[in-house]
């Protein structure tokens, strides 16, 4: 039987002094709104709409940083150092910039982060990175540590007052999906700006950590260490963010318990990662959170005892996709996490913005109460899905509500805030993934993927600039992890398959079979026996980035169902025989477009 939140006390309308949008990156702060208080229950702080503080522009940007990545081959001499420190090379390349390596670390990937002696251009380290891999071929890649950015801000209140989980035309469809799954044994990391022990979180915290290696940026007196509490992101005295709070209470608030409102995968567990202080923060610790948090150790710190299946990266910048963050969010996958990152919030295509452009992560733009694309939200090909994110242009209410803090730089008090963006719209998503995994843990990256994008809902209205396949439905993506995925037979494809006469003939059921198309001809061929009165049900889910088709025929060979949904769609038919004896059918996995040979990897999974 489905819980529902405990109904709360109506909000105390009451004015407060100050009220502020918090815009990182040195942007100016917002005029202040009104403010309203919760009785009992902590500051609302009412936020006005962010822009999308980017950390990179056109040419001539006066972005800057003071961090080079230098990653050598392997066996190559700098990896080989026993002390870590720049080589000659490098330190000549950067002498005829004006610039030294003071010291050297290395990060989860194994490469050499460079702190220089003062910020640079980060055109100017883009060019120094250039040249050092044209003078040095033992350097594999070499780029400029760049920093991105918390992408909004948002609040979490009264479950009544948080339309964006239950309303009709614009909301999650999520009170049906918790009749399937609460999100138990589920932990989802929130790679952002550290999480406070709120009220509403502290029950779901797990111990995490904080990667912020800049003692000026980390706001907390020290560089890494164990403790992933947000000591606040605002610089010299400037106002705080509190945003991993925000994101983390969407994604996993208690619920049920009398006060403030819900989250979406309750029953789950967080794992604060914080990346980001004061300004932002940079690729290499990004990278480092995200390979830790999805379970592999790095450097010196060990992997944690309880590793994320959910990455949640509610951050981003306008850039391409950094080699580093690529190779992060590759390790991520393999250790078997989804990666949710947010769109960004400068109503631009997303393929200008990282990490929504890297690939192998479900990107989510964001969805207003009516459920139109945010005017805030980026949009275009690289969009997944769209989720709600808030747009309170017609009223804060209008915003998406979670857990705060109301301290203005330094933490204070517990409290609830409206806040809206693309980083209200990810944990969503994060969310319903941990939903889906909690029912059947042996979900895939990619299968998650799929799963939600081929469940959603249509826009209420178009999106003609491009929301992906649609706004995520709670409760269609719960519903369509295969039911007897977690008690079925596990096979493998065998080759040769490709006709009738070769085909594999599968006889346990419900049978989850793991196959790959080797080349963009190969057709993979199954032999189901269906007795009289049988229902022959069968779903193929390919990777996010292909498009295989499934087909059932007869022993004749004449198509009578088949399924051709598109580009990291799901596929299924469903045949029952009505005949007065038993037959043979076959399903054929088929490609259309997309990838071949280790990466052409499918999930096939049949029933009768």
């Amino acid at each position: 039987m489905r819980s529902t939140p405990t109904t709360l006390p109506a909000l105390a309308r009451r004015p407060l002094p100050w009220a502020a949008a918090v815009l990182l990156a040195g942007a100016a702060l917002v005029a202040p709104r009104a403010q309203a208080g919760v009785a009992g229950t902590g500051l609302i702080r009412q936020m006005a709409e962010p822009a999308d503080p980017v950390f990179a522009v056109a040419a001539g940007s006066a972005e800057t940083t003071d961090r080079l990545i230098v990653q050598y081959r392997s066996n190559a001499p700098g990896n080989r150092r026993s002390a870590l420190r720049a080589t000659p090379q490098a330190h000549q390349r950067l002498q005829l910039a004006g610039l030294q390596a003071l010291s050297v670390h290395r990060n989860g990937l194994g490469a050499q982060v460079l702190q220089l002696n003062r910020p640079a251009r980060v055109t100017e380290l883009e060019a120094v990175a250039r040249q050092l891999m044209a003078d040095d071929p033992n350097v594999l890649y070499a780029e400029p540590d760049r920093k991105l950015q918390a992408l909004a801000t948002a609040t979490d209140p009264l479950y009544t007052s948080q339309w964006h989980y239950f309303e009709t035309v614009g909301g999650l469809n999520l009170p049906s999906a918790w009749d399937q799954s609460t999100g138990d044994g589920v932990v989802v990391a929130v790679i952002d700006t550290g999480v406070r022990p709120h009220a509403e979180l502290a029950a779901n915290l797990l111990s995490g950590y904080d990667f912020v290696t800049s003692t000026s940026a980390s706001n907390d007196g020290d560089g890494r260490d164990s403790d992933a509490i947000d000591p606040g992101d605002g610089c010299n005295g400037g106002h705080s963010s509190w945003h991993g709070t925000h994101v983390a209470g969407t994604i996993a608030a208690v619920t049920n318990n009398g006060e403030g409102g819900a989250g979406v995968a309750y029953a789950a567990k967080i794992l604060p990662v914080r990346v980001l202080g004061c300004g932002g923060g940079y690729f290499s610790d990004i990278a480092d959170g995200m390979i830790w948090a999805s379970g592999s150790a790095v450097g010196g710190v060990a992997a944690p005892s309880q590793p994320a299946k959910v990455l949640n990266l509610s951050l981003g910048g306008r850039s391409g996709c950094s080699t580093t963050l690529q190779s992060a969010i590759n390790t991520a996958r393999s250790n078997g996490a989804v990666v949710v990152v947010a769109a960004g919030n400068s109503n631009q295509d997303a393929s200008l913005h990282t990490p929504a452009n890297c690939a192998g992560v479900v990107t989510v733009a964001a969805t207003g109460r009516t459920g139109a694309r945010a005017s805030y939200s980026n949009y275009g090909a690289k969009i997944d899905v769209a989720a709600p994110g808030g747009d309170q242009r017609s009223g804060n209410a209008n915003g998406v509500l979670s857990t705060l803090n109301d301290g203005a730089s330094s933490p204070g008090n517990d409290s609830y805030a409206y806040y809206q963006g693309t980083s209200m719209a990810a944990p969503h998503v994060a969310g319903v993934a941990a939903l889906m995994l909690s029912r059947n843990p042996a979900l895939t990256p990619d299968e998650i993927e799929v799963l939600l994008k081929s469940t959603v809902r249509r826009m209420p209205v178009s999106c003609s600039l491009g929301c992906g396949k649609g706004l995520v439905d709670a409760n269609a993506a719960v519903g369509a992890v295969f039911v007897g995925a977690s008690s079925a037979s596990l096979a493998s494809e065998t080759e040769p398959n490709d006709t009738h006469a070769a085909a594999q003939a599968l006889s346990s059921f419900p049978v989850k079979i793991s196959g790959t198309l080797a080349t963009g001809t190969d057709m993979d061929t199954y032999l189901v026996s269906v007795g009289v009165g049988q229902t022959l049900t069968a779903r193929l889910i390919g990777n996010a980035s292909s498009n295989y088709d499934l087909l059932l025929r007869n022993a004749a060979g004449t198509t009578v169902r088949s399924s051709i949904r598109g580009v990291g769609m799901s596929d299924s038919v469903t045949w029952t025989n009505g005949g007065g004896s038993t037959v043979n059918m076959y399903l054929r996995v088929k490609r259309v477009a997309g990838l071949t040979g280790s990466a052409g990897t499918y999930t096939l999974e049949v029933n009768r």
